[in-house]
């Protein structure tokens, strides 16, 4: 079974990767926002859109109790489907991000 640091550097190396591409649209840079402390970590953007100015996380990944907790996801495929290739069991992901009713049909873990 894999520890947690091991799936620190998972995430942190998956996050890296993310923040290599560039979207399409605007001036937006991509950053990378790690706090072992805490264990919370997020893939960021900002930048003009035209006029627009856009901020956000695309991704924001904690562990919590030895888990995996995806709190948000805005990628395509998604991050679980990567950590899942990765090697991660899906009994060690949870997608924060659905409500605690519809975890249990989602195949992964609940809480």
């Amino acid at each position: 079974m894999a520890t947690q640091l091991d799936y620190v550097a998972l995430i942190k190396r998956i996050l890296l990767e993310y923040a290599q591409y560039k979207p399409a649209y605007g001036d937006i840079e991509t950053s990378v926002s790690f706090d072992d402390e805490h264990a919370n970590y997020a893939l960021l953007q900002a930048g003009w859109n035209g006029d627009d100015y856009l901020h956000g996380a695309i991704v924001h990944v904690r562990i919590i109790d030895g888990k995996i907790w995806v709190q948000y996801d805005g990628t395509e495929e998604g991050i679980a489907s990567e950590l899942i290739e990765a090697g991660v069991p899906k009994s060690q992901i949870v997608l924060g991000f659905r409500h605690p009713s519809e975890r249990a049909f989602i195949g992964l873990a609940v809480a």
